[in-house]
């Protein structure tokens, strides 16, 4: 096998990236990766051009060819990715295992069978976790159990590391059994401060929206600027000096920007706007940013949604960088 001066990765349900960025950032290589959404892939490419990126249905591809994926690399250090979770979330029809995007975690799994990296990192919503899912969620660790690795599972608060968002999301991270006698310890949260919403986009307050340059990448707004009733019945403004609500993948449901006063109740489950103060949405950009995305990381869209759709459903790269942190150190 040819040495590998970087512990090397398979990425599956890729997205934009982020779980890839944040494990490279600590000292990892992913050397193959899938994702079929094609208004993806054009993103991902551009950003790791020196991947391969397969984009088929992970379903379509072969035993056999997944086999040739340590004939050429050597044996895979880890397989990271996030299964779609549109079946598990709580904003979702919230179908679960029975829903065929659920299902796609058998696939996720049949890779780690017949790579049999040293690891795994798994990475889904809350709702994973929630009592209408509980049966599906532990069938799916003994899954992971069978296949030979010791399994541990906790709900991560992107807050507690580093990221300006109170995000919260499972990450499920196994060890194989032949490479580690104990499970993966998850981080303890980053001591100090908290980042805010002026520590992530203080500096594009003042950039004109739709602002297109290679310093200001993707400062653009969705077109939609109604809001719903459900939208408003409650608070969306977070203020400079707080984090950001969680950041979701549909362009009607983004944060407003810090820059507008709170909004006040003026009935149940009814909020209203500051009367004389404008009120919008975050751009893609800042969205992004929030996400700890790197400023120079390129989205390439044609339609402004499908930006909002690939931040909102990454991982935040400074989150994964923590929990890829400790998993580096336990390699060596």
């Amino acid at each position: 096998m040819k040495s590998k001066s970087s512990p090397t990765l398979v990425s599956l349900f890729s997205g934009a990236g982020g779980l890839d960025l944040g494990f490279e950032k600590a000292g990892f290589k992913t050397v193959w990766a899938n994702e079929y959404d094609k208004t993806i892939t054009p993103t991902f490419k551009a950003n790791f051009p020196s991947i391969h990126l397969d984009e088929r249905s992970i379903v379509a591809i072969p035993d056999e060819e997944i086999e040739e994926i340590k004939s050429k690399y050597g044996r895979i250090d880890g397989v990271i990715g996030g299964p779609p979770c549109q079946s598990w979330s709580e904003a979702g029809a919230k179908r679960g295992i029975k829903d065929h995007r659920g299902q796609l975690f058998h696939d996720y799994i049949r890779f780690i069978k017949i790579l049999k990296p040293k690891f795994f990192v798994a990475e889904n919503v809350h709702g994973l976790i929630h009592a209408r899912n509980k049966e599906s969620f532990e069938n799916i660790k003994k899954m992971f159990k069978k296949a030979g690795y010791i399994v541990k599972a906790e709900v991560l608060k992107a807050s507690n590391y580093e990221v300006p968002q109170d995000r919260e999301r499972v990450f499920i991270v196994g060890y194989n059994e032949d490479d580690f006698n104990t499970g993966y310890e998850f981080p303890l949260p980053v001591e100090g401060p908290k980042p805010t919403l002026n520590d992530a986009i203080g500096y594009l307050s003042k950039i004109k929206i739709g602002t297109k340059s290679k310093k200001y990448l993707n400062h653009d707004l969705t077109p939609d600027q109604t809001f719903s009733p459900i939208y408003m019945s409650r608070n969306r403004v977070r203020s400079w000096d707080e984090q950001s609500f969680t950041i979701l993948a549909t362009d009607r449901h983004i944060p407003i920007h810090p820059s507008a006063p709170k909004m006040v109740k003026v009935a149940k489950d009814k909020m209203a706007f500051v009367s004389g103060h404008d009120y919008r949405r975050l751009t893609v950009r800042e969205c992004a940013e929030v996400q700890t995305f790197p400023s120079d990381f390129a989205f390439i869209y044609s339609n402004v949604r499908n930006g909002y759709k690939m931040i909102g459903n990454a991982v935040p790269v400074m989150l994964a960088y923590h929990v890829a942190r400790r998993i580096r150190e336990d390699l060596k």
